[in-house]
Protein backbone atom coordinates (compact mmCIF):
# COMPACT_ATOMS: atom_id res chain seq x y z
CA UNK A 1 0.00 0.00 0.00
CA UNK A 2 1.40 3.25 -1.17
CA UNK A 3 1.55 6.34 1.86
CA UNK A 4 -1.26 8.13 0.11
CA UNK A 5 -3.74 5.19 1.12
CA UNK A 6 -2.12 4.74 4.15
CA UNK A 7 -4.97 5.17 7.12
CA UNK A 8 -4.44 8.07 9.30
CA UNK A 9 -2.78 7.34 12.80
CA UNK A 10 -5.49 7.10 15.11
CA UNK A 11 -4.11 10.25 16.85
CA UNK A 12 -4.01 12.24 13.33
CA UNK A 13 -8.17 11.99 13.66
CA UNK A 14 -10.57 14.36 14.90
CA UNK A 15 -13.40 16.34 13.14
CA UNK A 16 -13.01 20.15 14.41
CA UNK A 17 -11.34 22.31 11.45
CA UNK A 18 -9.49 23.57 13.64
CA UNK A 19 -7.25 20.40 14.79
CA UNK A 20 -5.82 20.22 11.55
CA UNK A 21 -3.84 23.45 12.18
CA UNK A 22 -2.77 22.11 15.75
CA UNK A 23 0.60 21.31 15.69
CA UNK A 24 2.39 19.81 18.58
CA UNK A 25 5.86 17.61 19.08
CA UNK A 26 6.13 13.84 19.63
CA UNK A 27 7.22 13.25 23.28
CA UNK A 28 11.09 11.28 23.09
CA UNK A 29 10.81 11.82 19.68
CA UNK A 30 14.38 10.53 19.28
CA UNK A 31 13.61 7.10 20.60
CA UNK A 32 9.90 7.39 18.58
CA UNK A 33 12.41 7.86 15.59
CA UNK A 34 14.55 5.54 15.81
CA UNK A 35 11.71 2.72 16.84
CA UNK A 36 10.11 3.83 13.50
CA UNK A 37 12.96 3.57 11.01
CA UNK A 38 15.09 0.14 12.60
CA UNK A 39 12.23 -1.80 14.55
CA UNK A 40 9.04 -1.27 13.34
CA UNK A 41 10.23 -1.32 9.70
CA UNK A 42 11.19 -5.47 10.00
CA UNK A 43 8.40 -8.26 9.35
CA UNK A 44 9.74 -10.10 11.81
CA UNK A 45 8.84 -7.67 14.86
CA UNK A 46 5.43 -8.03 16.57
CA UNK A 47 4.82 -4.15 17.89
CA UNK A 48 2.45 -6.22 20.71
CA UNK A 49 5.44 -6.73 23.03
CA UNK A 50 5.53 -3.13 23.52
CA UNK A 51 2.65 -3.16 25.10
CA UNK A 52 3.61 -5.99 27.16
CA UNK A 53 6.74 -4.39 28.06
CA UNK A 54 4.67 -1.18 28.98
CA UNK A 55 2.16 -3.19 31.44
CA UNK A 56 5.79 -4.05 33.13
CA UNK A 57 6.78 -0.52 33.43
CA UNK A 58 3.60 0.32 34.65
CA UNK A 59 3.04 -2.48 37.44
CA UNK A 60 6.68 -1.77 38.58
CA UNK A 61 5.87 1.80 39.14
CA UNK A 62 2.46 1.04 41.23
CA UNK A 63 4.64 -1.30 42.98
CA UNK A 64 7.15 1.47 43.73
CA UNK A 65 4.66 3.28 45.43
CA UNK A 66 3.33 0.57 47.52
CA UNK A 67 7.03 -0.33 48.71
CA UNK A 68 7.93 3.38 50.08
CA UNK A 69 4.52 3.75 51.41
CA UNK A 70 4.64 0.74 53.28
CA UNK A 71 8.22 1.71 54.37
CA UNK A 72 8.27 5.15 54.74
CA UNK A 73 5.09 6.15 54.63
CA UNK A 74 3.71 10.22 54.02
CA UNK A 75 7.71 10.66 53.57
CA UNK A 76 7.81 8.01 50.49
CA UNK A 77 4.35 8.93 49.04
CA UNK A 78 5.11 12.62 48.57
CA UNK A 79 8.71 11.56 46.77
CA UNK A 80 7.17 9.07 44.11
CA UNK A 81 3.96 10.94 43.69
CA UNK A 82 6.46 14.29 42.92
CA UNK A 83 8.85 12.22 40.97
CA UNK A 84 5.70 11.13 38.66
CA UNK A 85 4.39 15.02 38.83
CA UNK A 86 7.84 15.84 37.33
CA UNK A 87 8.02 13.54 34.31
CA UNK A 88 4.03 14.52 33.43
CA UNK A 89 5.31 17.97 33.64
CA UNK A 90 8.58 16.76 31.17
CA UNK A 91 5.92 14.55 28.82
CA UNK A 92 3.91 18.08 28.54
CA UNK A 93 6.40 20.27 27.75
CA UNK A 94 8.09 17.93 25.26
CA UNK A 95 4.33 18.12 23.56
CA UNK A 96 3.70 22.34 23.79
CA UNK A 97 7.37 23.04 23.20
CA UNK A 98 7.13 25.17 19.78
CA UNK A 99 3.69 24.33 19.86
CA UNK A 100 1.29 26.06 16.92
CA UNK A 101 -2.20 26.90 17.97
CA UNK A 102 -4.77 27.77 15.52
CA UNK A 103 -5.83 31.76 16.17
CA UNK A 104 -9.46 30.33 15.62
CA UNK A 105 -9.46 28.06 18.24
CA UNK A 106 -11.16 28.54 21.28
CA UNK A 107 -9.52 28.01 24.38
CA UNK A 108 -12.14 24.66 25.44
CA UNK A 109 -10.64 23.58 21.87
CA UNK A 110 -6.59 23.57 23.41
CA UNK A 111 -7.97 22.05 26.11
CA UNK A 112 -9.83 19.55 24.19
CA UNK A 113 -7.07 18.86 21.58
CA UNK A 114 -4.11 18.75 24.07
CA UNK A 115 -6.37 16.19 25.91
CA UNK A 116 -6.16 14.28 22.93
CA UNK A 117 -2.83 14.38 22.12
CA UNK A 118 -2.25 13.20 26.04
CA UNK A 119 -4.68 10.35 25.79
CA UNK A 120 -3.48 8.73 22.43
CA UNK A 121 0.02 9.22 22.71
CA UNK A 122 2.05 9.03 26.02
CA UNK A 123 -1.15 7.22 27.30
CA UNK A 124 -1.60 4.72 23.88
CA UNK A 125 -5.66 4.88 24.52
CA UNK A 126 -8.69 5.21 22.08
CA UNK A 127 -10.47 8.06 23.40
CA UNK A 128 -14.51 10.04 22.16
CA UNK A 129 -13.53 13.24 23.01
CA UNK A 130 -16.21 16.18 23.20
CA UNK A 131 -16.24 19.59 23.57
CA UNK A 132 -19.33 20.96 26.00
CA UNK A 133 -18.92 24.18 26.39
CA UNK A 134 -16.34 27.32 26.00
CA UNK A 135 -15.24 26.61 29.81
CA UNK A 136 -15.35 22.51 29.60
CA UNK A 137 -14.36 19.92 27.30
CA UNK A 138 -15.01 15.49 28.55
CA UNK A 139 -13.51 12.67 26.83
CA UNK A 140 -14.35 8.89 27.32
CA UNK A 141 -11.35 6.46 27.32
CA UNK A 142 -12.84 3.28 25.76
CA UNK A 143 -10.05 1.23 25.92
CA UNK A 144 -6.67 1.87 28.12
CA UNK A 145 -3.52 0.10 27.86
CA UNK A 146 -3.53 -0.25 32.08
CA UNK A 147 -7.70 -1.90 32.12
CA UNK A 148 -6.71 -5.42 32.18
CA UNK A 149 -3.84 -4.97 34.87
CA UNK A 150 -4.76 -2.54 36.92
CA UNK A 151 -6.91 -2.49 40.09
CA UNK A 152 -9.29 0.30 40.73
CA UNK A 153 -6.90 1.77 43.54
CA UNK A 154 -4.09 2.17 41.09
CA UNK A 155 -5.04 4.55 39.21
CA UNK A 156 -4.17 6.88 41.81
CA UNK A 157 -0.69 6.97 40.13
CA UNK A 158 -1.97 9.21 36.82
CA UNK A 159 -3.35 11.49 39.19
CA UNK A 160 0.08 12.50 39.89
CA UNK A 161 1.24 12.27 36.00
CA UNK A 162 -1.70 14.04 34.68
CA UNK A 163 -1.39 16.97 37.10
CA UNK A 164 2.41 17.48 36.03
CA UNK A 165 0.91 17.96 32.19
CA UNK A 166 -1.69 20.33 33.22
CA UNK A 167 1.53 22.13 35.24
CA UNK A 168 3.34 22.36 31.57
CA UNK A 169 0.40 23.77 30.08
CA UNK A 170 -0.27 26.22 32.75
CA UNK A 171 3.30 27.84 31.88
CA UNK A 172 2.73 28.65 28.48
CA UNK A 173 2.44 32.54 28.22
CA UNK A 174 -0.36 34.37 26.60
CA UNK A 175 -4.01 32.83 25.40
CA UNK A 176 -2.11 29.48 24.76
CA UNK A 177 -2.10 28.66 28.41
CA UNK A 178 -4.56 26.66 29.89
CA UNK A 179 -3.56 28.41 33.19
CA UNK A 180 -6.74 27.47 35.86
CA UNK A 181 -7.97 24.68 34.14
CA UNK A 182 -8.42 21.38 36.14
CA UNK A 183 -9.29 17.81 35.41
CA UNK A 184 -11.91 15.53 37.15
CA UNK A 185 -11.33 11.41 37.15
CA UNK A 186 -15.34 10.76 36.61
CA UNK A 187 -15.19 7.17 36.38
CA UNK A 188 -12.36 4.73 35.23
CA UNK A 189 -12.77 0.75 33.89
CA UNK A 190 -10.77 -0.96 36.73
CA UNK A 191 -13.96 0.32 38.88
CA UNK A 192 -16.25 -1.63 37.02
CA UNK A 193 -17.24 1.57 34.59
CA UNK A 194 -17.57 0.81 30.87
CA UNK A 195 -15.63 3.52 30.21
CA UNK A 196 -12.67 5.66 32.10
CA UNK A 197 -14.84 9.14 31.98
CA UNK A 198 -12.97 12.46 32.54
CA UNK A 199 -13.80 16.04 32.54
CA UNK A 200 -11.30 19.49 31.75
CA UNK A 201 -12.56 22.46 33.08
CA UNK A 202 -12.07 26.11 33.82
CA UNK A 203 -12.33 25.88 37.58
CA UNK A 204 -12.77 28.40 39.94
CA UNK A 205 -10.14 28.42 43.08
CA UNK A 206 -12.37 26.47 45.27
CA UNK A 207 -12.52 23.70 42.87
CA UNK A 208 -8.80 23.28 42.56
CA UNK A 209 -8.79 23.30 46.22
CA UNK A 210 -11.14 20.41 45.43
CA UNK A 211 -9.10 18.13 43.06
CA UNK A 212 -5.90 18.80 46.02
CA UNK A 213 -8.29 17.27 48.61
CA UNK A 214 -9.81 14.62 46.86
CA UNK A 215 -5.69 13.62 46.35
CA UNK A 216 -5.02 14.38 50.05
CA UNK A 217 -8.25 11.87 51.38
CA UNK A 218 -6.70 9.25 48.26
CA UNK A 219 -3.28 9.54 49.61
CA UNK A 220 -4.51 8.91 53.33
CA UNK A 221 -6.42 6.13 52.16
CA UNK A 222 -3.78 4.86 50.75
CA UNK A 223 -1.19 5.16 53.94
CA UNK A 224 -4.15 3.44 56.11
CA UNK A 225 -3.97 0.69 53.54
CA UNK A 226 -0.28 0.46 53.74
CA UNK A 227 -0.23 0.07 57.81
CA UNK A 228 -2.81 -3.04 57.63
Amino acid sequence: MDDDRRPKPHWEDRDEPAWAEFRFQQPYAKGLERLRRDVLSRPDFDPAVLWQWGTMQAMAVVEILRSVEERWGAEGQRVVGEALRRIGRDVGRQILEGAALPESASEAEVASFYATVINRIPYASIEEPRIEDDSKVSFDIVWCPHQDHYGAFDCRVQRYLVQGMIDAAGERPGGSSLKGWEVRFDSTIPSGAPTCHFTLWRATSEEREAWARVTELIEAKALARARK
